[in-house]
């Protein structure tokens, strides 16, 4: 994990002007005033997507993202429902990932990708809770605090700037006051001062802005303090160590005028009547759980203690039964998975998790005719789209796995997963031509336009494709092309007409929860 975490840092700045946005970005904005163009100026929305995206690569390339199907699915459902009440007309985008990373923490990164770590959802106890935690972070982007922030930094400074912020989280990373105390020396002086009071202030508005946008969503909007004291619980535990962060440099610190600010704020909706809270919140915080937790940790042994103290809420009983299909035994797992199947017969999750329990206990059959009645039920749902193509695949069904998951790659923005997925379906079809087209489009998901070049002359090279395919790929070649030539003379502009990105310089968490 730091490895992984001093490599992402370092490519932080240097995606500024490499990439361009995928053409099939979903869109969000808000309604909030407009900052202001000297933020503007400093960093554009395109050029926060690309900086994102850049880093939402590495992180998928060091394995920190957690590609679960269902956990994603319900992420950004709960995300896009509080977005939406920050849309207007900003082409702001947004996107929710879960980190594999058992710390509790969130972090928006540019672009609108907001990470949540696992840890984090182990910790909350209900979804409002966590509602909470995204729209502080959903706030840290329509308010555009990263370009604010560097536009108060000064350009010139840009790499500086990231490379004092790099050391400081790499040593709270590491856990070594040595490598803290780099960071802090770095950090002497009045401009530092400066620029921990202004994320400081970037936390105070986040918490007020998100606040409204988690009422308006129906969600509890107690559930922002109250997590607040679940962290202040478990910072004050290790506040006393030596090697804890200094509390000058907390850049998101858990005090009580914090906590009591955001009460005494939640105490001002009074008309707002939170909605029943959704089962699929159950279900995807004990599916990390059993997902997260190391073999050699016997996360079953976990469930048995919870039932012998307690009836098992759904989302128990869902991880205790996932936890048996995890280790092998699919077949014991059945009977839990069909009695949630049957009350709640309109969570997908449940009937994906169902489907893929009966495939792992040989009962092929059963186990796609429950994806093709689920499918009935949620058309193009994600998850069971992908789960029944993986189905179809293990039954020697290729053509129909392409078939199906072409027809949802035609009409849901599709996720970089999701789209080399599509491209596994093509080649097992035997349509090498359409899996190199789908590889080019994966590439250009995560940013690595050279290589959606090269994928896209290999389908052109592969013999007797149809006109209409040569034509769709030449097409979509010629604009690859086209974005990599724009790119590239960007880059050859001058040093002092774009920000200058040190040989250490970058940050992984520009905004989050600490």
């Amino acid at each position: 994990m730091v490895h992984g975490l001093k490599k992402t840092l370092a490519g932080f700045l240097s995606a500024l002007i490499l990439l361009p946005a995928p053409s099939f970005a979903q869109n969000a904005g808000n309604d909030l005033p407009d900052i202001g163009s000297p933020a503007s100026s400093s960093l554009t929305i395109d050029d926060e997507y690309r900086i994102g995206l850049q880093v939402i690569r590495q992180l998928r390339d060091e394995g920190q993202i957690i590609e679960d199907p269902e956990a994603t699915e319900y992420l950004n459902g709960l995300g896009s429902r509080i977005v939406a009440q920050a849309s207007g007309d900003s082409a702001q985008r947004f996107s929710f990932f879960f980190v594999r990373d058992d710390s509790i923490n969130a972090f928006a990164l540019p672009g609108g990708f907001i990470g949540v770590n696992y840890g984090l959802v182990l910790a909350t106890r209900n979804e409002s809770q966590l509602a909470g935690v995204l729209a502080h972070e959903i706030a840290h982007v329509t308010q555009r605090h990263i370009a604010r922030r560097i536009h108060s930094q000064g350009r010139q400074s840009i790499a500086t700037m990231a490379a004092i912020l790099a050391s400081i989280l790499v040593g709270a990373a590491t856990g070594s006051s040595d490598a803290m105390m780099g960071g802090i020396s770095m950090a002497e002086g009045a401009s530092m001062q400066q620029q921990i009071n202004f994320t400081r202030a970037n936390e105070s508005e986040a918490d007020r802005v998100g606040m409204g946008f988690l009422a308006a969503a129906g969600f509890d909007p107690y559930g922002m303090p109250d997590f607040f004291e679940t962290i202040g619980r478990r910072t004050s535990i290790t506040a006393g160590s030596r090697d804890a962060l200094p509390e000058i440099l907390q850049s998101h610190p858990v005090a009580a005028n914090r906590i009591a600010e955001s009460r005494s704020r939640a105490a001002l909706f009074k008309d707002v009547h939170p909605s029943a809270e959704s089962v699929s919140y159950s279900l995807t915080r004990e599916r990390l759980r059993v997902l997260s937790t190391p073999p050699e940790d016997n996360v079953r042994r976990y469930y048995a203690e919870r039932r012998e103290q307690q009836d098992q809420t759904p989302g128990e009983h869902y991880g205790e039964a996932l936890s048996l299909e995890q280790g092998g035994n699919a077949r014991a797992s059945l009977d839990a998975f069909y009695a949630l199947a049957h009350d709640y017969p309109q969570v997908p999750m449940l009937q994906s998790t169902l489907g893929q329990a009966l495939m792992a206990a040989g009962e092929t059959d059963e186990a796609l005719a429950t994806f093709r009645k689920a499918l009935a039920l949620s058309p193009r749902n994600i998850p069971l789209t992908m789960r029944y193509a993986e189905a179809l695949l293990k039954a020697d069904q290729a053509k129909s796995a392409h078939a199906v998951l072409l027809d949802l790659f035609n009409n849901v923005a599709p996720t970089p997963e999701q789209i080399r997925f599509t491209a596994l379906a093509a080649s097992s079809a035997g349509d090498s031509a359409d899996a190199a087209y789908y590889m080019s489009e994966y590439h250009i998901a995560t940013g690595n336009l050279p290589l959606s070049v090269s994928q896209l002359e290999m389908a052109l090279a592969v013999p007797d494709i149809t006109g209409v395919q040569r034509s769709r790929f030449q097409a979509r070649l010629d604009e690859v092309r086209e974005a990599l030539f724009a790119n590239r003379k960007k880059r050859k502009a001058p040093d002092e007409e774009r920000p200058q990105s040190g040989r250490d310089g970058g940050q992984r968490r520009s905004a989050g929860l600490f």
